[in-house]
């Protein structure tokens, strides 16, 4: 447990009150409508809303994790979530324009949108409270357990306790605020994040237990942690945390914050923005600064973790209150925050509740969206007033809020539930990337797809099944579990969209010419389809994909080499750095002239 004294009670107390004048100030705009308090009536700006991005996924967990990984497998583990970037910019340049063309007021409601007839309605009602409750609690669970373990070894608090002081707040501004709320709160949360998290890596760094860089990098436990890229030697930990992430699970799993063809509260925040051209530049901005910069603070700290801790027992050591239920490799870096002097650990501690706060406020009024507009009033109250569907967002914040720590009691670590919903989603993703594009994908697609991935990630989870299959003897080595489930729902899933019948005309029609998404398959349904029925309909001439393609690639080589540049400068290798520099200033000129092109076709 560490000693605060008044200058980080001050910084602690100023935060707390900062956010609730915030919650408190937009209440009454935030309460006048749903589209307010879900979408701050569509009138949002890129550079806010790219920021409130970045603040929602600088969560408590993700800290823990990071370290948890490292310490395991080294740095580059990292690529088991550094690979999600391509779907992130397939959202940038692909998606984003469709979602805000959509004009929905959440990704769910997208189904009725695309399908048509009572499948698409429990579609819509089921993933609303798939969704919206059951994985969004289990998301929140992960935020609220790293809470719990910085609560317990830098305050020695309670798990209670930890729940009881940060969610009050975080329920209490989330609720009155709405989205614009959450959305001004987060310009202030990523900030105070970002300062506390280079804080604490550039002190703890250079503590004297550690040494500096130097030191750092040339320490026995360390040496071997370093490497950005996997040893290409070792070929279970090349497939598994590298050609893995980027030749299957990107596209093929759904995750919050990275799902393939956009979605979530990401999706939600590219339907606030006030065109298509700001909803580019939030997630833009999102994921420069989701994959290239952040992760750098938390990986010196997990790295400088393995000298003043090699190993859980020395954890344990320095904190015996910790239940042995919550002790892992990822609690190295709340215990490493503990050297910090006062006034940075009372910036940094602020940091750590902002990243808790941005998160959960994110992910309840996200969650409360789908509940309200996708479940209570289709299935409820269908003539529901605003009133009333503001007042049950409410209601369902308070009920999400207390359902999640209740899940995180039951957890270990982090990496745990990243498993549990990458397993859970393998196989899905695809369908969401084409269900744009391709005609045929009917509502009957997506619920197989949904069935048989839990289904057949359950079989696999046996300890039985498991060890006839991926065990030491078994049939397939264990690295193949993912893509043997991705596999296995992806041909059902295709097979089942042969046998059942298309959306009706009618329906496709109506989809077509509110988002526009051209490509030759929309072109062959027509040609063959409806100008058999004389029916009217307007040609994109204008097919944005390819450009859209090729500025997603562009942008994975200039944000990738971004990483490397940054990395390579802290290990000191100059000469690398300056090379991966020259090629993100190669790629940044290109991918400007591909986005002039890409920009004129938009408009």
């Amino acid at each position: 447990m560490i000693a605060l004294n008044i200058s980080d009670y001050i910084i602690i107390i100023f935060f707390f009150a900062i956010t609730l004048f915030i919650g408190i100030y937009v209440s009454k705009k935030s309460a006048k409508n749903s589209t307010e308090y879900f979408l701050s009536g569509r009138t949002m700006p890129w550079w806010l809303l790219g920021v409130s991005m970045v603040a929602t996924t600088f969560s408590t967990d993700t800290p823990n994790f990071v370290t948890d990984i490292v310490r395991n497998d080294g740095v580059s583990a990292n690529w088991m979530w550094w690979a999600f970037l391509i779907t992130g910019l397939l959202t940038v340049f692909v998606y984003a324009k469709l979602w805000r063309k959509s004009d929905l007021k959440t990704d769910i409601e997208f189904y009725e949108l695309r399908y048509g007839g009572k499948p698409a309605k429990f579609l819509r009602a089921f993933r609303a409270l798939y969704l919206g409750f059951l994985f969004n609690v289990f998301a929140m669970s992960g935020v609220t357990l790293a809470a719990i373990k910085i609560g317990g070894i830098m305050l020695g608090l309670e798990p209670w306790e930890t729940i009881l002081y940060a969610g009050t707040v975080t329920l209490i501004f989330s609720t009155l605020g709405g989205f614009k709320g959450v959305v001004y709160t987060d310009f202030i949360l990523f900030f105070t994040a970002m300062a506390g998290a280079i804080g604490a890596a550039y002190y703890l760094v250079n503590i004297p237990e550690v040494g500096g860089i130097q030191a750092l990098l040339t320490h026995k436990n360390v040496v071997d942690k370093l490497s950005i890229l996997p040893d290409f030697s070792d070929k279970e930990a090349l497939i598994t945390l590298l050609i893995i992430p980027l030749t299957v699970q990107w596209w093929s799993s759904w995750y919050p914050g990275a799902e393939p063809g956009g979605g979530g509260y990401i999706a939600q925040r590219m339907l606030a923005a006030k065109n298509e051209n700001h909803a580019i530049g939030a997630t833009f901005f999102f994921n420069i600064m989701h994959y290239a910069l952040r992760p750098w603070p938390w990986i010196l700290v997990a790295l400088a973790s393995l000298v003043v801790f090699p190993d859980v027992a020395s954890i344990k050591d320095a904190f015996p209150n910790i239940a042995d239920n919550k002790l892992g490799h990822d609690l190295a870096y709340s215990a490493m925050l503990t050297k910090l002097p006062n006034g940075l650990l009372g910036l940094v501690l602020a940091s750590l509740i902002a990243a808790y706060m941005s998160t959960i406020s994110t992910h309840l009024n996200w969650g409360s969206s789908y509940i309200v507009n996708d479940f209570y009033k289709q299935h409820i109250n269908k003539n529901a007033s605003e009133k009333e569907l503001v007042l049950t967002g409410k209601i369902s914040t308070i009920v999400l809020m207390i359902f999640s720590p209740v899940f995180a009691l039951y957890l270990q670590n982090a990496k745990q539930l990243f498993d549990i919903i990458i397993m859970f989603g393998a196989g899905t993703g695809l369908i969401f990337i084409l269900r744009w594009f391709w005609w045929r994908i009917n509502t009957w697609s997506e619920i197989s797809a949904m069935i048989v991935s839990g289904c057949v990630s359950l079989l696999f989870s046996s300890q039985t099944i498991n060890d006839i299959f991926f065990g030491i003897n078994g049939l397939f080595p264990s690295w193949s579990k993912f893509p043997l489930t991705v596999l296995v729902t992806t041909i059902i899933w295709v097979i089942v969209t042969f046998l059942t019948k298309p959306e009706s005309d009618e329906t496709l029609i109506k989809f077509y010419k509110k988002t526009n998404p051209g490509g030759p398959s929309w072109t062959y349904y027509f040609k063959s389809v409806c100008e058999q029925k004389n029916i009217d309909y307007q040609s994109n001439q204008h097919w944005t994909v390819p450009s859209g393609i090729l500025a997603m690639l562009l942008g994975c080589v200039l944000i990738y080499s971004i990483l490397f540049t940054t990395g390579f400068l802290i290990y000191g290798n100059v000469k690398y750095a300056l090379l991966t520099a020259l090629l993100f200033l190669v790629t940044l000129y290109f991918l400007i002239e591909v986005w002039k092109t890409l920009k004129s076709k938009i408009l």
